[in-house]
């Protein structure tokens, strides 16, 4: 089944040489299941693709689907209900609240009707899996770049989405902490979830099912990776 489509969607920004195409007649469908990159350089268009994805950015045309529904042909309240249930958005820059300690941060992305205290032992267990049971109750400035990224991918993970959307998320993180984080991300493709990882390095290569290439708002397929990721 498709977890998420676009059918011919552009992207146009104002700039004053002209129009600039953020996206270019994309055309995609990833199946539940998936483990999707798409690479491409600084300015191809890729984190314009990710929020356009997540229903966060509006495109100038075409059409989004995210779990069967029309996404920006709903009211805004329901949008926004379609992406705290389907989506949990992993970024580069983390994105923690500086005055919340690390189990509050991963409680804080719950969506709003949610109980954080129904979901606290949950989220203690997810730390602990995540190698961050012993930093439960530290502040972000007390967390190395590889810690606060993983408290960042416990947030996406806790509400248990169908979708992962990760935009750069091993940009600021050293080859071990970047190669965890993948990790961490394929085990939850192995569970049914989706995945997609947008990036301008090969470092998710290997936990591919398949790879797309954008650049300057095309979109292309590349060659399936077909070794398949070693378990955590």
């Amino acid at each position: 089944m498709i977890a998420i489509a676009c059918d011919d969607v552009s992207k146009e920004f104002p700039s004053r040489h002209g129009v600039v195409h953020g996206l270019d007649q994309v055309r995609l469908e990833i199946q539940r299941g998936e483990f999707v990159t798409v690479k491409g350089a600084s300015g191809s268009g890729k984190s314009t693709l990710l929020l356009t994805l997540g229903g966060m950015q509006r495109p100038s045309q075409g059409r989004v689907r995210l779990d069967g529904s029309d996404v920006y042909a709903l009211p805004p309240a329901q949008r926004a209900e379609l992406r705290a249930r389907c989506v949990g958005f992993v970024f580069q820059l983390f994105h923690l609240l500086p005055y919340l300690d690390t189990l509050e941060n991963v409680l804080a992305g719950l969506p709003p009707a949610s109980s954080p205290t129904r979901f606290r032992a949950t989220a203690l267990d997810l730390l602990q899996q995540l190698g961050l049971g012993d930093r439960a109750h530290h502040h972000p400035a007390t967390l190395s770049a590889g810690e606060r990224q993983r408290v960042a991918l416990a947030r996406a993970l806790l509400k248990k989405p169908p979708v992962i959307l990760a935009d750069e998320p091993t940009g600021n993180l050293d080859p071990a902490n970047a190669a965890q984080v993948f990790q961490h991300l394929a085990a939850f493709q192995r569970e049914g979830g989706t995945v997609v990882v947008v990036t301008h390095g090969p470092d998710a290569d290997r936990f591919a099912s398949r790879q797309f290439i954008l650049e300057r708002g095309r979109l292309t397929e590349a060659h399936a990776h077909a070794q398949a990721p070693k378990p955590l």
